[in-house]
């Protein structure tokens, strides 16, 4: 007798403390380089977010939930990470610690936790710091250090302004891809977070579909709405949270749509809207907007973006 049990009835021997693992390393060449560039600065903001969001999720597992720790999964190690990538270097930690409590509290443990969330946890955190502490989210330092730093522009916001008609000196291309510019921990240096994305593709931990569309749209987008400026076009992807969000943020498993074809509209929505609200937004930012409000389209997508049932013939 054949006995069919639940699914799956093949296992990878994949599991979500690997997939979090495989990210950590990711994300280790961009981490050391902001450690580079921003000093002890990177060094306190980074460990003070990883702390906070394991703390919280001891803690509301513990006497909110009444559960089982989750920490095994690493999914808080790396919703700290991903946190601190998202701020600058001198935020003081009273911000880092709300910011963490609300990505976890609110955008994992709200819904259930790891594979509930609705939206990604790390960047619930980040726009609530935005809106709630804009100045302190806006202060970007340009040199080594934590509390006495210099503060300057960011490329995004040279570009901003230059698409204004200001007379203003943009970013060279290369300063933006090596990362020699200001702005938060995650997004000064393109080139890094371009090797942790090939480690992930080459260790299948996500696909192409979801970075390629991103970045393919807001470079279209970017020329178009640049005055088709292809150099500008380019400082967009290099500059900013584009990569950042498009290899390691848009790709989240639980708020990402689940097949090829869905997953292609959803980056290619993304990329529009990041350039949309950069080009005419408030934000000289729009990359942690864009993929929040395409979080809450992907049960949609899912539905209704379907691949082909298998054995099913197309009339």
């Amino acid at each position: 007798m054949l006995n069919v049990s639940l699914s799956p009835h093949v296992h990878s021997g994949n599991s979500t403390q690997k997939c979090m693992l495989q990210v950590i390393i990711a994300l280790l060449p961009a981490l050391a380089w902001s450690f580079y560039q921003f000093g002890t600065g990177a060094l306190i903001v980074t460990l003070s977010s990883v702390a906070f969001c394991v703390l919280f999720e001891i803690l509301i597992t513990r006497f909110l939930l009444h559960t089982p720790t989750t920490l095994g999964d690493l999914s808080a190690v790396v919703t700290g990470i991903l946190l601190a990538f998202n701020v600058p270097s001198n935020l003081p930690l009273w911000i880092i610690a709300i910011g963490a409590l609300v990505a976890i509290g609110v955008g994992k443990m709200a819904f259930g936790g790891l594979g509930a969330n609705i939206f990604n946890p790390a960047l619930v955190g980040r726009v609530f710091l935005l809106i709630a502490y804009p100045v302190q989210m806006t202060t970007w330092p340009t040199q080594a250090g934590y509390a006495d730093v210099e503060t300057g522009a960011t490329p995004l916001a040279l570009l901003k302004q230059y698409a204004n008609g200001a007379d203003v000196q943009l970013p060279e291309v290369m300063d933006c891809l090596v990362g020699s510019t200001g702005g938060s921990l995650g997004e000064v240096s393109a080139i890094a977070l371009l090797l942790g994305g090939v480690y992930l593709l080459v260790r299948k931990t996500i696909t192409w579909h979801i970075p390629v569309s991103v970045l393919v749209s807001a470079f279209v987008f970017g020329w178009l709405f640049f005055g088709f400026n292809c150099t500008v076009a380019v400082e967009e992807l290099l500059c900013g949270g584009m990569m950042l969000g498009a290899i390691y943020m848009a790709t989240d498993y639980v708020s990402s749509p689940m097949n090829p074809r869905s997953q292609l509209i959803y980056g290619l929505c993304i990329g529009f809207l990041a350039i949309l609200i950069r080009r005419f937004g408030a934000y000289p930012e729009g990359m942690s907007f864009a993929i929040l409000i395409m979080n809450a389209f992907t049960p949609l997508l899912n539905k209704y973006v379907k691949p082909q049932r298998f054995g099913v013939v197309k009339k």
